[in-house]
């Protein structure tokens, strides 16, 4: 599956995307099981409670389900303006 990262969690892992091989059956697994690569990841996961997850592309739950989703998003809280 295709991970994207955006804003700060970009900055902080390095990456705009990458493709992963995973078994993690929701995006917090999948949160925990890249924290658990290296530190940068930890750093970019640090605060769950300070991000955001989209499957592909629809806003979602940390404990959805991953089963056939294509494409995870991280991001931080959007605001208007």
């Amino acid at each position: 599956m295709e991970v994207v990262y955006f804003a700060w969690v970009r900055e902080r892992i390095g990456l705009p995307r990458e493709s992963v091989t995973t078994a993690a059956a929701t995006p917090r697994a999948l949160i925990a099981e890249l924290s658990a690569r290296e530190p940068r990841y930890g750093a970019a996961f640090a605060d769950p409670s300070a991000l955001r997850v989209a499957l592909d592309r629809k806003l979602s739950d940390f404990d959805a389900p991953l089963a056939g989703v294509r494409e995870v998003a991280f991001f931080p809280p959007m605001t208007g303006g």
